[in-house]
This record gives C-alpha cells, structure tokens and sequence, in this order.
C-alpha cells in the first residue's frame, strides 16, 4: 500500500512486512535443517585397523585423535577376517543416534595384504 504525502513522495506503509517474511523464511529453514540433522548420515573415516572383535563382531579404528568401534552388519560378519590388522582402510560408515556406534556400509583396504581390498556391502571383491 502507498500513500502519498503533499510533497508527492511515495512512502511505503508496510515497511516491516519483507523483514518479518524473510525471518518466517528464515526461520522455517534453519528448522529444517535442524530436523534432516537428525536423521542418520554417511561419514568417511580413513584409519588403521587396530583391532578385530570377531565375537562382537565389530572394528576398532583411530581418527582425528580418538578410538572407536564401528558395528559390522551380517553381510561383513563371513569377511572380517580378510581385513589386514594395521592395515589402512576407508570406511564408509552410518552414524546412528543415542549414542550407538557407527554401523559399517564399506570399505576398501587402501595398504596391507587382504583378499577382499573392496566391500560394497553385500559381496567382498
């Protein structure tokens, strides 16, 4: 809406409305960033493999100055064994909320002796 003053200069009358439209946009978008947070993501992890827990069925790998676990589906349970202690490994893992430990989706053996260097997820190559 424009109202016109005796000097004939137009002077909006709704000048907060494009300020307060940007911070509902603004608003709703930072709150669904917030939520999609939340949900499971992908991270790489490139690191040595330190341990093997065969009856846990689970790796132990260091990075960025911390150790950790990563749980292994039963599609890698029959392929833990080739993984070469030591050895380096990019893992593709899945970060789970509540404070469970990652769940492995691949990996492929970048240093060390192994007969699977790449698992998809399903098969060992």
């Amino acid at each position: 809406m424009v109202t016109w003053l005796p000097s004939e200069k137009r002077v909006l009358v709704m000048p907060y409305m494009r300020t307060t439209l940007l911070a509902v946009f603004f608003s709703a978008f930072l709150l669904g960033l917030n939520v999609s947070l939340s949900f499971a993501e992908d991270k790489s992890f490139y690191s040595p493999v330190i341990q093997i827990d065969k009856e846990s069925h689970r790796i132990l790998i260091s990075t960025f100055g911390s150790v950790f676990w990563i749980d292994v589906p039963d599609a890698a349970k029959p392929h833990l064994e080739k993984l070469p202690i030591s050895g380096l490994v990019d893992f593709i893992v899945e970060m789970r909320e509540n404070g469970q430990t990652p769940l492995l989706k691949t990996w492929k053996v970048k240093s060390g002796e192994t007969s699977c260097t790449h698992f998809d997820g399903k098969t060992c190559r």
